[in-house]
């Protein structure tokens, strides 16, 4: 390393702009009759605009657009689980839940009676929505317990295994009734 040598004078460093005052492109002209000096401004310099320079980019593109902050880890997910808890609406769409009951009961009806003529079992509405009521609270207990299977294990993440656990520990009826 060479001491004392930085850069050139009057050169500019890397990323800092020059400015140089209005009066910078001015040289000054005697002329022949008179004895003081008059400023000639000398043509300025062409500029290419910056849309020309950059073919993708349109004139009114130019400025940038501020990113939005990032959260800190977890805070997503603790607000959508403050969400859910405090919400008692249905975690599960409900035409996808009854086209399944309606697979599962025509493949049952179909498989397991010997009824000869296909029969297309009907369901009311209330009660597709009581069986989705009663389906949805057995999952989520199901998944609470999964949950405290997985902590005790020292995991966060749920694992087939720790469902497996919770049922076997809730016994025949699945912590029902």
């Amino acid at each position: 390393m060479v001491v004392g040598r930085g850069p050139k004078p009057g050169a500019a460093r890397r990323g800092s702009a020059i400015r140089r005052p209005a009066f910078a492109n001015t040289r000054l002209t005697q002329s022949q009759d008179s004895p003081d000096t008059t400023p000639i401004r000398s043509p300025a310099r062409k500029t290419v605009p910056r849309a020309a320079a950059h073919p993708g980019r349109s004139a009114g593109t130019v400025q940038k657009q501020p990113q939005k902050r990032r959260l800190a880890p977890g805070v997503r997910a603790v607000r959508e689980i403050r969400k859910y808890q405090k919400s008692s609406d249905l975690l599960l769409a409900k035409l996808p839940f009854a086209r399944v009951v309606r697979e599962i009961t025509e493949t049952f009806v179909n498989d397991y009676t010997f009824s000869e003529p296909r029969v297309a079992m009907r369901w009311q509405s209330s009660a597709l929505l009581a069986l989705q009521e009663a389906s949805e609270a057995f999952l989520v207990h199901l998944f609470e317990d999964a949950n405290l299977c997985a902590l005790h294990a020292k995991r966060v993440t749920i694992m087939q295994r720790d469902i497996q656990l919770a049922r076997r520990i809730r016994g025949q009826w699945g912590g029902l009734g």
